[in-house]
């Protein structure tokens, strides 16, 4: 069942969704290059990076209040993925889970200091930004970063990457305030400065200049500019709509006006859910949750307001990044992914935050554009079960390299090309953070059903514990819910005798890919 499952794709269909390099030779996954080819025969990457933004965040998903007219026009010229999941749903291992391809009980790499593991030098040389290097590349990587890369220094990121210009952890709404690498924006908010920082990296001639002058001491040797004769791979992190860079949102006079503004005359209309917890105390005492996860009424509601013009901001940097690869004549040339590293709870199931494995936390909007799409391909929506770590496959196989074997996501290239088969039929999703009350779970998201498994809080507080439940350790309370009748995740089937086939096959599978994951 693994090798069907999570078997890596390899190059496929590269004719279809990105240019065929000239110089270049596809054999058995393995391109080959006598000399390295002109910019114009290897497609650009921009990978978009969002923070907290659930899937139902987007025009084209069903929000009531957000516009997000430029996202919704990339996906009807892209493919957009209405199943696509974070494994793990809280910042750090999200991220984790991307640079190095694999689930967190592989890669090791926990939220809090108790996993004591970072990021190796030799694995970070697997990343889909390393790769790309190594294959001619120019690379950037910009905004937020939560992932510790072999030092407190992050030192193989600020000296191998091209164009590395980050601040860890929070940001802020108006990031120069909390980090001093910002200080050199004009721009003070958050996404229009990384929109500055993503101008000055891409354009050439001297109209950046003073960004590279007025740079942090700590940053100015890893802030190259791009070379035009080879192709780019950006991968920018917005720190947005996460609530920790909501504060202060708007409060600058020179921030534009939306960020104060907009919906304001909507701000009642917005929904509140009214649900309660279905789980017993030994799951989650919401009462010893931390204050900003038990939002409800009209703090929820204001919250709510700013995460929606958060989204808009972020969906008006698209519109000016595509505009500046027009003006830049790269347009034709780049490939855009769009994805967010997990989603947010407001309210459903009587609590907020991440970290529970429900639809609201796990559930993202991804989308793929190739300016290499033909028109039957353009506009897609796929169902196929798709993971985060399926993205740093698909973009070394659109750019025509090698995924590397560790990689436990896949390429998706296949399956927009229409061919679905062996492809994986459910995903396994945890969560290793036992901080802030929450508790050690595991997951089955079958296309119908989902089974959730729960772990002792009270033996698991202050410890990382990825191999745990590998020896059969025995679950403090399950839940089973049939998504294809019960979508918002609210009737328990766990213990209704009906069900109790289904139960069992999902608990075996559970436990399969507990051990198999873990390889």
């Amino acid at each position: 069942m693994k090798n069907n499952v999570f078997k890596i794709s390899g190059l496929m269909g590269i004719s279809l969704l990105r240019r065929t390099c000239a110089g270049f030779f596809l054999c058995s996954c393995v391109v080959v290059n006598a000399e390295v080819a002109e910019q114009d025969s290897k497609p650009n990457v921009i990978f978009l990076f969002s923070d907290d933004q659930r899937y139902d965040s987007l025009g084209m998903t069903g929000d009531p209040l957000t516009q997000t007219p430029h996202l919704d026009q990339l996906a009807k010229e892209g493919v957009f993925f209405d199943q696509a999941f974070v494994t793990s749903p809280i910042c750090g291992p999200s991220r984790a889970n991307i640079f190095t391809g694999q689930w967190e009980r592989k890669n090791r790499i926990g939220f809090s200091s108790v996993s004591k593991n970072v990021i190796t030098e030799e694995v970070f040389a697997t990343s889909f930004l390393m790769q790309l290097k190594q294959a001619g590349y120019s690379t950037a990587f910009l905004g937020k970063h939560h992932t510790k890369i072999v030092d407190r220094n992050n030192t193989p990121l600020r000296e191998n990457i091209d164009f590395c210009y980050y601040g860890e952890g929070h940001l802020g709404f108006h990031p120069a305030k909390k980090h001093k690498a910002f200080s050199n924006l004009k721009t003070k908010s958050q996404t229009e400065g990384i929109f500055e920082a993503t101008q000055a990296y891409l354009k050439q001639g001297s109209e950046f200049d003073y960004f590279y002058e007025n740079a942090d001491p700590s940053f100015k040797e890893s802030l190259n500019r791009r070379d035009p004769k080879k192709p780019f791979c950006a991968w920018i992190n917005f720190n947005l709509p996460h609530q920790s860079s909501l504060s202060g949102m708007g409060s600058d006079a020179n921030d534009p006006e939306f960020y104060s503004m907009l919906y304001a005359d909507k701000k009642d209309q917005i929904i509140i859910p009214n649900d309660k917890p279905l789980f017993p105390d030994e799951v989650l005492t919401i009462a010893k949750m931390p204050g900003y996860y038990r939002l409800n009424g009209n703090a929820l509601r204001v919250t709510k307001l700013k995460t929606a013009r958060a989204v808009y901001g972020i969906d008006q940097y698209l519109q000016n990044l595509r505009e500046l690869l027009s003006d830049l004549g790269e347009d034709e040339n780049t490939i855009i992914i769009f994805c967010s590293d997990n989603g947010l709870i407001y309210g459903e199931h009587g609590i907020s935050g991440k970290s529970m494995l429900y639809e609201e936390a796990v559930h993202v909007p991804l989308i793929i554009y190739s300016p290499f799409m033909d028109s039957g391909t353009a506009g897609k929506r796929l169902d196929s079960l798709v993971v985060a770590q399926d993205i740093p496959a698909t973009i070394l196989d659109l750019c025509g390299v090698q995924v590397p074997d560790s990689y436990q996501g896949q390429s998706m290239v296949p399956l927009i090309e229409g061919n679905d088969s062996n492809w994986r039929k459910e995903v396994f999703l945890e969560n290793l953070f036992t901080d802030q009350e929450y508790p050690r779970a595991e997951s089955v998201r079958s296309e119908k059903f989902k089974y959730i498994r729960y772990f002792s809080r009270e033996n698991d507080r202050k410890k990382y514990l990825p191999d745990a439940s590998i020896e059969g350790e025995k679950p403090i309370y399950e839940e089973l819910f049939d998504l294809s009748k019960d979508p918002k995740e609210q009737v328990n089937l766990a213990t209704n005798p009906e069900y109790a086939s289904v139960l069992a096959a999902h608990r075996e599978r559970c436990q399969e890919l507990v051990v198999e994951l873990a390889e």
